[in-house]
């Protein structure tokens, strides 16, 4: 009875992980790898997206910045954040949007 009941957990953790909708919370939030510089733009007008945090295997990974386009004219890329809610802290991906001035 034990051993269904993990295979039962382990089997809706996966499909909750999987949902795009779902929020993965932690009690602890990791910490931040050391600063990473942006190498030279490969073309005029890219945008450097700062690494970020990813939820892969069943945790949270950091992973390497990169250039991007932006969408439109104006937009602006808004990093993600750890986000802390009475369940713990959840990660929020970046986005690109309107521009703060």
């Amino acid at each position: 009875m034990k051993r269904v009941f993990s295979v039962l957990a382990i089997a809706f953790l996966s499909f909750t992980a999987l949902n795009s909708n779902a929020q993965i919370y932690v009690t602890v939030r990791p910490p931040r790898p050391a600063v990473v510089v942006a190498p030279v733009p490969p073309a005029p007008g890219r945008v450097w997206i700062d690494e970020d945090w990813a939820y892969r295997g069943g945790r949270y990974v950091w992973h390497g910045g990169y250039w991007a386009a932006p969408p439109r004219p104006g937009a602006a890329w808004h990093g993600g954040y750890w986000d802390h809610r009475h369940s713990g802290y959840y990660w929020v991906p970046g986005h690109w949007g309107h521009r703060r001035y």
